[in-house]
């Protein structure tokens, strides 16, 4: 199989949507899912758009090549796939970043407060003689 975004450039597919019709470039920007069932252009939408598409051309011939209606299907449907794909691959690893983080935040301000409680305990003396060494 080629390159999948050579061929859906090279076929010149569009992608329609509620708002018209998209490129491949505007794929990457648009969200997976609307939220609150909001009528905004997605991803999950187009993909579902060209699922029906392709169920509703009927059968598929593994013998007969494809035409080019049902090869356009085809390709644009892979494509949007792909799209989906990696950019919720992008957002579970930016959830998985953030939970680093965010432990990573928690781990600093315990070993924080385990400084301050061994700079803090002992003896007024003994805090007297660390002063005087600093």
């Amino acid at each position: 199989m080629s390159n999948i975004f050579e061929r859906a450039s090279r076929l010149r597919i569009r992608f329609e949507s509620s708002k018209g019709l998209l490129t491949m470039e505007d794929l990457w920007v648009l969200p997976l899912t609307s939220e609150g069932g909001k009528s905004k252009v997605n991803l999950d939408e187009i993909a579902r758009g060209l699922h029906r598409e392709i169920q509703a051309a009927g059968e598929v011939s593994f013998v007969k090549p494809a035409s080019e209606p049902e090869e356009r299907l085809s390709v644009a449907f892979e494509v949007v796939k792909h799209v989906i794909s990696v950019l919720m691959a992008e957002r579970d690893a930016a959830v998985l970043e953030a939970e680093r983080q965010e432990k990573k935040k928690l781990i600093l301000a315990a070993l924080a407060e385990a400084e301050n409680k061994d700079l803090t305990s002992g003896s007024i003396d003994e805090l007297r003689a660390k002063l005087a060494a600093l």
